[in-house]
């Protein structure tokens, strides 16, 4: 056995749980590479890797029928309810209640992009990263109802020193130091096909992000949900940050949230044909509200029909949900609910044999849409693809920053219209700022819209 002081339990740990090939280039490391791989071994759950890995997969409940939700208004009686809806939350917002929360551990990569995919440049005419307009978003929000809205940012190891200094750089972008909290998201290790940990290097084991669904876990091991109630925050708006069209603060849906006292609430968009990627809302055998992701949905549910001719299974999740902070506390302090695993067998770079080299083996993951089905208290909240979801996935086609960018410009146009705001003709690239709109009724009919290629309203 290895020693090391000030580590021998740790050391013991690895050693009773059948883990000591991780220690094959203990003599070629230095101590301070030796003091990196102890640490790195310090916070492995071998008995949650045991679980796992004896498991292997989750077993999802196969019985399910379409979710119920809030429908679009389309009669005099759902716009009234879409009213007192919006009166609640918007008092709920100016009690200081609200925050808001990205997930934004991705990197660009698939964009063409070296960093965080959060400082991808979206503003079609301004250039302005995602970060640049959620942030300005939340300054609007704030400033609009008289209240301080804090951002929760969750980042992941590999940006998570980047974005701090790009917020800090940039001062905040306004909101101020003090109501931006910026965290990283838990790791877990993966294991190889024969239930052993995987070195990625010869001084420390490789780990994967715990999934989106590990946002949740992170908000309370950081101590910025304890930090939250403090604050008096109850709701928290989730949302992911490849999403420029999110409106963060939704005081009509936070209003429903909060007159049907909702654990979690969630957006659903109408999907736009039956094999589109996206998850779909159904209710469980149970009575649960959840969502089966589209690779889970048996080929024959996909292409139901409803009475009407239309897709049965049509609500599609674009990841946009509240969270009650003390439901988050709930699934997250170690109590009797929480969420599960995923796991998913994959290719993974490992340090075998003195070189570095490509094996299987099985990550694990959380979904943070399996916390629906946790509570009995969830809506499913409908809303209109092109007012709220623009994805930024690919670098051109479908999801790209060129249909998002024409989707922002069709809504600013819109906003404009709505207003009885004229757009000359020779205008070809619209954009409004957050600082000025975020909302239609936030754009003063008085405004005149340059005759230029480009315009910016900022």
């Amino acid at each position: 056995m290895i020693t090391f002081p000030g580590y021998e339990a740790v050391i013991t740990r690895v050693y009773e749980n059948k883990q000591d090939h991780v220690f094959e280039y203990w003599n070629a490391l230095d101590e301070s590479e030796k003091k990196q791989l102890l640490d790195d071994l310090s916070d492995v759950d071998f008995d949650l890797l045991h679980r796992l890995f004896s498991s292997k997969e989750l077993m999802a409940d196969t019985r399910f029928e379409p979710a119920p939700f809030i429908p679009v208004p389309a009669t005099d009686a759902e716009r009234s309810e879409h009213r007192r809806a919006r009166d609640a939350g918007v008092a709920h917002v100016r009690s200081g209640k609200t925050a808001a929360f990205v997930v934004a551990g991705g990197q660009g990569s698939r964009l063409g992009y070296e960093g965080p995919k959060g400082k991808y440049p979206v503003g079609q005419v301004s250039g302005k990263t995602l970060f640049q307009i959620h942030a300005e978003k939340i300054v609007k929000y704030s400033s609009k109802y008289g209240t301080a809205i804090p951002f929760l940012i969750m980042t992941s190891r590999a940006n998570h020193d980047e974005t701090v200094a790009y917020f800090r750089d940039n001062s905040y972008f306004g909101l101020g130091a003090g109501n931006v909290f910026i965290f990283p998201q838990n790791m877990i290790p993966s294991l190889d096909t024969k239930g052993k940990l995987i070195l990625e290097t010869k001084k420390n084991v490789f780990k994967n992000p715990d999934g989106h669904g590990g946002s949740l876990t992170a908000l309370y091991t950081s101590g910025v949900i304890g930090e939250m109630k403090k604050r008096g925050i109850e709701t928290i708006s989730y949302f992911q940050v490849d999403n420029p069209l999110v409106k963060i603060i939704d005081p009509v849906f936070i209003g429903f949230h909060v007159l049907r006292a909702a654990d979690i609430s969630s957006k659903a968009v109408r999907k736009a044909y039956p094999e589109e990627k996206v998850g779909v809302f159904v209710r469980f055998s149970n009575n649960t509200i959840g969502v089966v992701e589209y690779s889970d949905l048996p080929e024959e549910k996909t292409f139901s029909k409803d009475e009407k001719g239309g897709l049965r299974y049509s609500s599609g999740s674009i990841a946009i949900h509240l969270f009650q902070r003390e439901f988050i506390e709930r699934v997250t302090a170690g109590t009797e609910i929480s969420l599960p695993f995923h796991t998913a067998r994959k290719k993974i770079k490992a340090f075998r044999g003195g070189a570095a080299r490509e094996i299987d083996g099985f990550k694990f993951e959380k979904f943070v849409f399996d916390a629906l089905p946790l509570t009995e208290k969830n809506i499913v909240f409908e809303t209109l693809r092109e007012e709220e979801f623009a994805p930024v996935k690919n670098a051109s086609g479908v999801d790209s920053v060129e249909s998002a960018q024409k989707m922002m410009d069709d809504q600013f146009r819109s906003w404009l219209a709505g207003r009885g705001v004229r757009v000359p003709a020779g205008v070809k690239s619209l954009e409004i700022s957050p600082l000025v709109a975020v909302e239609p009724e936030d754009v003063d009919p008085g405004l005149t819209v340059p005759d230029a290629e480009k315009v910016y309203l900022g």
